[in-house]
């Protein structure tokens, strides 16, 4: 029987070590955060001050920045602090913290992204009924339960492995508190809650991706149907965006949650969840911003008007 740790404290072992080449990609992951952190506050303060983008849409997008601002806080400080100062210590407490926004915001983006495919379905099948089918609203209620999902999943998933005895020096192969990396340091038998957070986890996952593949089976059948060449491909042009965010996000998440145990490996985990975690968060804004017209032009019409404040 393994000995038991004298502290509650739980010892992150980090993504990276002190070499030449791991020191670069610290500077790197440090730019990439703050990149990933100015530009959907950007994001979400040009849609919150731009009434011209006062519509579903642009509001369920300034919700997916406010998400990944968040999710970077609540990963990337700890992580730079630990590398820096080579403290690597995470109280149980920050541990069930981490946790539960990781999972809240992993969670209710994942059925935000199936709330913004159906604002594209209605806005590309039905745009004459738009303001009946999508309304503030049906809006606002299909994001509050895109947080409120998110935050039982995490707060179900955080409480339940704090529930468990760990067993050793605590120490946890990631760079932040991962339920699944904790989990393996669990001295009872575990196989219960596995099954219950891989189940938890699939319907996370695939009843999000299921409602966002009919919406956009849908809108291909739509598209293909257009007479009018400019609107076809202003609606690949929208639909491309929102089609490269969901790759993105849930090909990582499938990855990281839903493989069988046996093919599990510490350090692919700490590698996809850095890129779901830091990596994908900065491709959002750009994403939208660069492939959407009316952002372009609100960021324009806000770069002019601070242009025009600094001349007075």
């Amino acid at each position: 029987m393994e000995n038991w740790n004298t502290t509650s404290d739980f010892i992150l072992l980090g993504l990276l070590n002190h070499t030449g080449a791991h020191q670069f990609l610290f500077v790197l992951v440090l730019i990439t955060a703050f990149t990933s952190f100015v530009g959907n506050a950007l994001m979400f303060l040009l849609i919150l001050l731009d009434s011209g983008l006062h519509r579903p849409m642009y509001f369920l997008l300034s919700q997916l920045s406010l998400m990944d601002m968040i999710l970077v806080i609540t990963i990337v400080p700890k992580m730079a602090a630990d590398y820096l100062t080579g403290r690597t210590f995470i109280s149980q407490v920050g541990c069930g913290f981490q946790i539960f926004f990781f999972l809240t915001l992993e969670g209710g983006e994942c059925f935000l992204l199936a709330a913004m495919s159906y604002d594209r379905y209605v806005a590309i099948c039905h745009p004459l009924r738009y303001p009946v089918l999508m309304s503030w609203q049906l809006c606002l209620r299909m994001t509050l339960g895109s947080w409120f999902l998110g935050a039982a999943d995490g707060l179900m998933q955080a409480a339940a492995t704090l529930n468990f005895s760990f067993c050793r020096t605590h120490e946890i192969d990631h760079f932040f508190c991962e339920a699944p990396s904790l989990v393996r340091l669990a001295c009872a038998d575990t196989s219960v809650f596995e099954y219950a957070m891989y189940v938890c986890c699939v319907l996370m996952l695939l009843v999000p991706i299921s409602l966002i593949l009919i919406s956009y089976s849908l809108i291909l059948a739509a598209v293909l149907q257009m007479c009018s060449n400019e609107a076809r491909k202003k609606a690949f042009t929208t639909c491309s965006s929102h089609i490269s965010v969901v790759g993105l996000f849930f090909g990582a998440a499938i990855f990281t949650y839903m493989r069988p145990k046996s093919f599990r490996s510490a350090n692919h985990d700490k590698i996809v969840s850095a890129f779901y975690t830091i990596f994908t968060p900065v491709l959002n804004p750009l994403i939208y911003s660069l492939r959407n017209s009316e952002v372009k032009g609100a960021l324009r019409k806000c770069m002019d008007q601070c242009a025009a404040l600094s001349h007075d």
